[in-house]
């Protein structure tokens, strides 16, 4: 047999732990045994999660600047490439031997963030990560035949220093019955802090909504009930990925974070089903099962099937119980492309294969992510929702292309988080743009059966990862009731009772029947109006992964001043909104389907005029024209707009209770459906309420 070629070792300096979002200087060496040929290469590369800042090569006093040297004779040549190397690790650097050769012995060096002429450093990436691995390959012969070192040097990523206090609450306690809540402080990404605190509330003497204060930080609105209900609300997030597949941290990991950090009560893994080995589909299995503790803590195991569009898109799957077998959609990194389970290769087949698995009682939704769920594929036997929400961004098209063709679903939102953190799913700095979604199931337990059966009755809401409160019911004058997700036939003079807490200010309520919006409540009127101004920009590019688009600009005041400037949905420390003067503002800045943008507060209500400019356009208004309707400014896309409205100076109504005669229902199904707006920028959405005609 012959001897295999004995690759080199490498190393990190230093190789301590390094904070999250930080600047750094990591010294990188390779030190060659077998010698590389001309135009061999060593490739180091990184896990599609990392944010970190791309490595440069050109400027010196720029951040990220990489110094490259080498003790051998011949020069390296560097490149980065995002999808270099097959996923996960698809971040690469590529080191290129030219003019030349490496003999053994030789070093070559790689300064991350090298700081001597200027650069303040390599920006770490945002996210906790016991090992961020600088995983090493190497190219001897110059056959571009890579070879994996077996041990590469391991960085450990740690949180920075506490910005932000955030306080969980249950959403729901009995009056006078002690109850625990949870404190916890984050650093400027994200990452919590230590270990949180539990604290022991001793219950709410009174019913209604409370909400607990510790000095400028207050928790989620919190419902005091005298009697329990039948149906309580449980906070979920069905969906993100872990180091198994192409996230980050072990799926051990993941769910001890959705438990025991983010304070979820519902969990799933759903890695993308072509990296699903055998053994990792009996693992996720076996780890659910362990996390699920009834009344506790609850998880239902599942996979992603990850086909590309044209053959369904995105699905994510999951199974009542450990009974379920995974059907990819194809097999492609899976070892040796070979599976004792069948392959799907459509989303139809798919759901062929789960309704031959009624013993596991399947259930789906429709996904956007890096594909987007094909909705001309459709099962109403086991896809219950599509998944309006998550760190990919907002997809309400999803919601036109269901009722557009009659389907009956849910409406949920989720992380889809790469970075360890479900639950609490910040974006970082990488490619995606929003923070992760959550959905609050109305469950009679917090068990599996009785998630499964709120869940195929579609009796839930979508948040953009707040935990407000919202409940929509329709009563006719027979007293026949239908909750959110419900069908049937409605009597005569029926109303739509809307009733929403927020954690926020609460801006408005949209009322829709299927697509079509048919009433706005807010909770003031024109004559509530004063000198705040906001603007928002917001839509997507494409439905696919090119969605993101670049707000970047400015916007100036001429006649009037700015007093204060509130950022809106603005996630990237690194890419803040700052005012740079008293009549001018500056922005870095992306959407994926959301919106982001900023209140302004003038000197003078009535005077002036504003000018923005970004990347994707220019607009003007005069202040005083501005009113209660948003000015929306179009730029073609995907509902890549820009709105201009007038705010009152004092918003500060958490609570709207509001009652809806129900008028001109059509021939058919009816889906009414509200959307909840939040002066910070969050959104939540109700499943539709079914009404037949």
């Amino acid at each position: 047999m012959k001897e295999p070629i004995k690759l080199g070792n490498a190393k990190i300096e230093p190789n301590t732990a390094v904070e999250a979002g930080a600047y750094c200087s990591i010294k990188y060496t390779y030190t060659v045994a077998h010698p590389i040929d001309d135009t061999g290469h060593i490739k180091i590369v990184f896990r599609f999660a990392g944010d970190f800042g791309q490595p440069q090569f050109d400027q010196p006093g720029r951040p990220n600047f990489c110094k490259i040297s080498t003790s051998g004779d011949c020069r390296i040549e560097p490149r980065w490439d995002p999808k270099g190397n097959i996923r996960p690790w698809g971040r690469t650097l590529f080191l290129k031997v030219m003019g030349g050769f490496l003999d053994k012995g030789d070093e070559v060096c790689v300064v991350f963030g090298d700081t001597s002429q200027g650069s303040p450093g390599w920006r770490m990436q945002t996210f906790c990560e016991t090992s961020f691995e600088f995983k090493t390959m190497v190219d001897p012969i110059a056959t571009y035949c890579f070879k994996e070192l077996p041990r590469s040097p391991v960085l450990k990523i740690v949180p920075g220093k506490a910005v932000k206090h955030v306080l969980i609450a249950p959403s729901r306690v009995c009056c006078g019955k002690a109850f625990a809540y949870y404190s916890k402080k984050e650093d400027a990404w994200g990452n919590p802090i230590g270990t949180p605190e539990k604290i022991e509330h001793a219950g709410f003497t009174t019913p209604g909504i409370h909400r607990i204060k510790s000095g400028k930080t207050f928790s989620n609105p919190i419902c005091a009930l005298e009697a329990a209900e039948l149906l309580n609300p449980y906070w979920a997030d069905f969906h993100g990925q872990s180091e198994e597949s192409i996230g980050s941290n072990t799926i051990e990991d993941y769910f001890n974070f959705a438990r025991d950090k983010a304070f979820l009560d519902i969990a799933g893994h759903q890695a993308n089903d072509f990296q699903v080995t055998d053994t990792f589909w009996e693992k996720i299995k076996a780890v659910s099962k362990k996390f699920t503790k009834p009344g506790r803590f609850i998880v239902f195991p599942g996979y992603e099937w990850s086909g590309n569009t044209p053959l369904g898109g995105d699905r994510n799957v999951y199974f009542l119980n450990e009974e379920g077998t995974i059907s990819r959609s194809s097999n492609d990194l899976i070892p040796g492309q070979t599976s004792i389970h069948p392959v799907s290769p459509t989303a139809l087949d798919l759901f062929k294969n789960l309704k031959q698995q009624s013993a596991a009682s399947p259930f789906c939704f429709a996904h956007v992510g890096g594909r987007y769920a094909d909705l001309s594929m459709h099962d109403h036997d086991i896809e219950c929702a599509v998944e309006v929400h998550s760190a990919w961004g907002t997809f309400e098209w999803m919601l036109t292309d269901a009722f557009d063709k009659g389907y009956r679903v849910g409406i949920c939102a989720n992380s889809d988080g790469h970075k360890g953190r479900p639950g609490a799913s910040y974006p970082g700095a990488g490619r995606f743009g929003s923070y992760g979604g959550l959905t609050c199931v109305m469950a009679e337990a917090l068990t599996r059966e009785g998630i499964y059966a709120a869940m195929k009755a579609r009796h839930f809401y979508a948040t953009t990862g707040h935990r407000c409160l919202l409940d929509v019911h329709m009563e006719d004058e027979t007293g026949n009731r239908m909750m959110m997700g419900d069908v049937g036939r409605v009597g005569s003079s029926p109303r739509l009772h809307i009733k929403v807490s927020g954690t926020a200010p609460i801006e408005r309520v949209d009322v829709f029947n299927g697509s079509k919006k048919i009433k706005t409540y807010r909770p003031y009127s024109a004559a509530d109006l004063g000198r705040c101004i906001k603007v928002l920009w917001s839509g997507a590019e494409v439905r696919g992964r090119a969605r993101m688009v670049d707000w970047s600009g400015s916007l100036t005041v001429k006649g009037n001043s700015i007093l204060n400037v509130t950022p809106v949905q603005f996630w990237n420390p690194a890419r803040p909104l700052y005012q740079v003067s008293g009549r001018r503002v500056e922005w870095e800045g992306v959407t994926t389907g959301g919106a982001a943008g900023c209140i302004l507060e003038l000197e003078k209500p009535m005077a002036g005029r504003l000018e923005l400019e970004t990347r994707q356009g220019c607009v003007s208004a005069d202040v005083k024209s501005i009113g209660i309707t948003p000015s929306v400014r179009q730029f073609g896309g995907l509902a890549k707009k820009m709105e201009i409205y007038r705010l009152p100076d004092n918003l500060d109504q958490h609570e709207m209770d509001v009652e809806l005669p129900v008028k001109n229902l059509h021939e058919g199904d009816n889906p009414l459906y509200v959307r909840v707006t939040q002066l910070d920028g969050h959104v939540a959405w109700s499943s539709p309420i079914y009404c037949e005609q």
